[in-house]
């Protein structure tokens, strides 16, 4: 299986552009007892997930950072609302997206490179011709126009992890206590072939939750139904346990 990474066709001359946030999220973390760092990640986001049932909802509706405690004690009042596969960190995002939208708008839609937004029309295609696990959630965007489209927000999991190949090889370990990462994402990346999902056509990384990644057959769907708004970069992938030097010696 090919795979390759979902991003913004900014030559497609659109000018729809979306300023809106989800309606609830998860703090950042103050000063890490382990790492002392203050962070917040963000790219994981649930909108499909309704926090209404949650006491003292206030408490997920303005981005701080709170201490690690704290955060916790947050992370298990929303953990039996996460859908199946769904992992949390700091700035984890629940609900629909509210905000404004204006413009032009393609078939798919990224203004934000770790969100993507999707016509009702070519979601509804693309499931029909069997693209799988394609889960489309409304959105809560007023339009600045007549004759708006109906955008939806991909609810895409974190699954696939990066290769150690494509890794600083003197990184440092995540931290035990916050998760945070001690290297950033790679100029070039490499795709954990034994950690893509055989379930899923589009997908997060778990590692770098950022990069939005799809199969060879979604691409193809796409580009039979003539969906537009993005551009699929190839991602190589690598068989787990085989690292550049046991490809040497082959």
């Amino acid at each position: 299986m090919d795979y390759f990474i979902i991003e913004e066709d900014r030559s497609a001359g659109y000018t729809g552009f979306v300023d809106a946030s989800h309606k609830w999220g998860l703090p950042g973390i103050l000063n890490c007892p382990a790492c002392k760092a203050t962070w917040s990640g963000g790219a994981n986001a649930y909108p499909s997930v309704d926090l209404m049932p949650v006491t003292a909802l206030a408490d997920f509706e303005k981005p701080r950072p709170e201490p690690i405690e704290e955060y916790e004690r947050l992370c298990e009042l929303v953990r039996p609302l996460l859908p199946p596969g769904a992992q949390l960190e700091p700035g984890a995002a629940f609900g629909p997206l509210v905000g404004v939208a204006q413009g032009r708008f393609g078939q798919f839609v990224m203004n934000y490179s770790d969100l993507l937004l999707v016509q009702r029309e070519a979601l509804e295609k693309l499931q029909a011709g069997g693209s799988r696990g394609l889960k489309g959630c409304p959105t809560l965007l007023r339009f600045r126009q007549r004759n708006s489209p109906e955008l939806l927000e991909l609810e895409l999991l974190p699954v696939g992890r990066l290769h150690p190949d494509c890794l600083p090889h003197d990184r440092k370990p995540a931290c035990l206590r916050c998760g945070r990462r001690g290297h950033a994402l790679p100029d070039d990346l490499l795709l954990d072939d034994s950690t893509a999902p055989g379930h899923l056509d589009v997908f997060r990384l778990e590692d770098f939750p950022t990069v939005i990644v799809c199969t060879e057959r979604f691409v193809d769907a796409c580009q039979r139904l003539g969906l537009d708004g993005v551009v699929f970069q190839p991602l190589e992938a690598r068989a787990a346990g085989l690292t550049e030097t046991s490809r040497r010696r082959r």
